[in-house]
């Protein structure tokens, strides 16, 4: 790499990151700050827009290019008109499953921000405490303050799925025992188990999880069979799927591994 003498435009600079990180497959964060003579800080707020873009992903100290051939990951606004039907459906079963004084903690993702708007037209319900890292989330839950208290997590806000993640994400998270954990994914798989298409939101499940004693999992059938990049849980760490029918062989072979799953109709 050959540091550049003067300051270019952070566009041109992202732009020629990308092409390092294509070239290299993984390039650190140090490197770079040392070859665009910036900040780490900097590097981080580039390297974070690259991968809001889906080309590149972010792991641990830099960046890795993604695999050619690999499905850029879609954004929210995509998702939300994929099976919008059957997420509503998932979405009205869970909503019946929180009672009023409960507290629950709802992750960032389409279904789930179904989930609370679910939750709003539930006018039986009372003294609900929400976490959440989605900003989506919290703009459903906004009418039904002050019968509900929403706290955002905080953290960084990533603008592909309207998610807080890290630096600083995980802190009110790890704070906190809620009763419930209302989860999404990108993959389910009987020997993989749930995985997600990026590692930050991954790394908020994962504090999700660890901060509840019921995990609920949310995801249309589209999600089966898949295996993406970020490690959530095993199987075992989910207490229910709840998914739309029909039964099918993918079902059966998660029943196989004693996943309780609930068909939402």
């Amino acid at each position: 790499m050959t540091t550049t003498s003067e300051p270019i435009p952070a566009e041109v600079r992202r732009e020629r990151m990308l092409e390092l990180v294509q070239e290299q497959d993984f390039v650190r964060i140090a490197a770079l700050a040392e070859a665009f003579a910036v900040s780490v800080v900097t590097v981080r707020g580039d390297l974070d827009t690259l991968e809001a873009q889906g080309l590149i992903r972010r792991v641990r100290g830099g960046a890795r290019a993604v695999p050619q051939g690999s499905a850029a990951e879609p954004s929210y606004e995509q998702s939300l008109g994929a099976a919008a039907l059957e997420k509503a459906a998932i979405a009205k079963a869970a909503a019946l499953l929180v009672g009023s004084g409960d507290s629950i903690v709802i992750d960032a993702g389409t279904t789930t921000t179904f989930l609370a708007r679910a939750l709003v037209a539930r006018r039986d319900l009372t003294d609900l405490v929400v976490f959440t890292n989605s900003t989506s989330a919290a703009h459903e839950l906004e009418p039904a303050i002050p019968r509900f208290s929403v706290v955002l997590s905080g953290g960084t806000l990533r603008p592909l799925q309207h998610s807080l993640v890290d630096p600083m994400g995980g802190r009110i998270i790890e704070s906190i025992h809620a009763d419930t954990a209302f989860l999404s994914c990108s993959g389910i798989h009987p020997d993989t188990g749930v995985t997600n298409i990026n590692i930050p939101e991954a790394e908020m499940k994962i504090r999700m999880l660890k901060a509840t004693g019921r995990h609920i999992l949310l995801a249309d059938p589209g999600k089966f069979g898949r295996t993406d990049l970020a490690p959530v849980c095993a199987l075992n760490e989910i207490d229910l799927l709840i998914t739309t029918g029909p039964e099918t062989a993918e079902l059966a072979h998660l029943r196989e591994r004693g996943l309780r799953i609930e068909l939402a109709r």
